[in-house]
């Protein structure tokens, strides 16, 4: 991060500026009916994708595997990057035998609006794939939940999304694992123009919105001459592109991120956001299962592979291919739940214990681990001194408040054992 600005403002000043850069150079967003304003920003350097459009492609692997093999692996593996991190179990023997796994899923906005700095995820989804119950659960995490990054504790107070700005995906998942007490097994990041670039390939969603709202994607408000307007109920919505209206019944890229992104003008504020996120992706599954060929060519397996960076390897795929393709029949959606609080990191959100642990019960059942008490306060250490002076709960007083100790977090955490009984009576890394 030698070139990036090291502060909150001075980050806002460099998106201000690079946005301001791309309008001129763009004129705005595309006309979707014209072709002379269809010009697309430069190849994006940071790679994203999200877990439910790569696993369609492996399900597509495992009907056509003579015919897209070759053209699918060297995609896959272009988006290969470990963490550096080893596993708090054995993955590999989890997915051989079909049990239940889970995935971090990573938003982010770097590589849109010509960002050359890193970033925070702007989006954290913990999904859980069942194959046996054949749901999948996908529990969203507020971005702005009081944390400590994990090796980077003197910068408490952070938001959850700084993790990945100090340490990448690496740092984000240490975080939320010894926070939440539930293992991570492997981890997507999201870039939003790889999302555009999968619905335009699919052909575009249809979704209902839950409100009625306006959202133009340069201001981040309902102003400006270029205005997307949903309408509660109703899966139409309109375009206002210098005070030309066009009615569209399906989103395009842009328009299911102009729809994901709004947030100010929420009454739920970035909960209503993480609701809108969690229906985009839904929508994204259930058009590319209707349609699964599109997604196999060679242009847009190079395409996607350009923008993701993952660590399920081409294996791991197919594996995931053969044992969880029933795993997509129901889809549920939660979410962590906080108490804004004012810190000197801006306004946040406070998760309770109590929330952390029904959290912490859902992702675990649906796992099938048995049950523990969900992580440490903050993922990270934190002196109780430093959470007095910043008026935050302490160690203690959560436990005087339950009458019991509520986080136990494990420090042998990682070490694996072989029990077949696991679902059960798992130890696999001290879950």
């Amino acid at each position: 991060m030698d070139n990036e600005p090291q502060t909150r403002s001075g980050r806002r000043r460099q998106a201000e500026k690079e946005l301001k850069i791309r309008k001129r150079r763009e004129g705005g967003p595309r006309d979707k009916n014209s072709q002379s304003n269809g010009k697309r920003p430069r190849k994006r350097r940071i790679r994203g994708t999200i877990l439910f459009v790569i696993a369609i492609i492996v399900l597509i692997v495992g009907m056509l595997f003579g015919v897209a093999y070759n053209k699918t692996k060297n995609a896959i593996d272009g988006s290969f990057q470990e963490t550096g991190l080893t596993k708090e179990r054995n993955v590999s023997k989890v997915i051989k035998q079909g049990k239940p796994f889970s995935i971090l899923l990573l938003g982010t906005d770097t590589g849109e609006l010509d960002r050359k700095y890193k970033g925070r995820t702007d989006s954290l989804m913990l999904v859980t794939v069942n194959p046996k119950k054949e749901k999948v659960t996908i529990m969203s995490l507020p971005r702005d939940s009081v944390i400590a990054p994990v090796g980077y504790e003197e910068e408490f107070p952070q938001k959850l999304n700084s993790a990945y700005e100090y340490g990448s995906a690496k740092t984000t998942i240490q975080t939320i694992q010894k926070w939440l007490n539930v293992p991570i097994d492997y981890y997507a990041l999201v870039n939003m123009g790889g999302l555009e670039k999968v619905i335009d390939q699919i052909g575009g969603v249809k979704i209902k919105s839950p409100l009625t709202f306006g959202y133009n994607p340069y201001t981040a408000h309902n102003n400006g001459e270029f205005i997307y307007n949903f309408t509660k109920g109703s899966s139409t919505y309109t375009f206002n592109q210098r005070g030309q209206v066009k009615t569209y019944k399906k989103m395009d890229g842009q328009a299911a991120l102009a729809f994901s992104r709004m947030r100010y003008d929420d009454p739920q504020g970035d909960y209503g956001r993480q609701q809108r996120q969690r229906l985009v992706l839904q929508a994204i599954v259930d058009q590319a299962k209707s349609n699964p060929s599109k997604l196999i060519n060679q242009k847009f397996l190079n395409t996607l592979s350009d923008s993701t960076q993952t660590d399920l390897t081409f294996g791991d795929m197919l594996t995931v291919a053969s044992h969880y393709l029933s795993a997509a029949k129901t889809i549920k959606q939660d979410h962590a739940q906080g108490n804004e609080v004012n810190l000197t990191s801006g306004s946040s959100e406070l998760i309770s214990q109590s929330e952390k642990q029904r959290v912490t019960n859902v992702l675990r059942k649906s796992l099938g681990l048995k049950h523990k008490k969900t992580g440490t306060l903050y993922g990270g250490k934190v002196s109780n001194a430093t959470l007095s002076m910043n008026g935050l709960p302490t160690q203690n007083s959560v436990e005087s408040a339950d009458g019991e100790e509520t986080s136990t977090y494990d420090d042998t955490y990682g070490t694996q054992t072989t029990d077949d009984t696991y679902g059960t009576t798992d130890t696999y890394g001290g879950y």
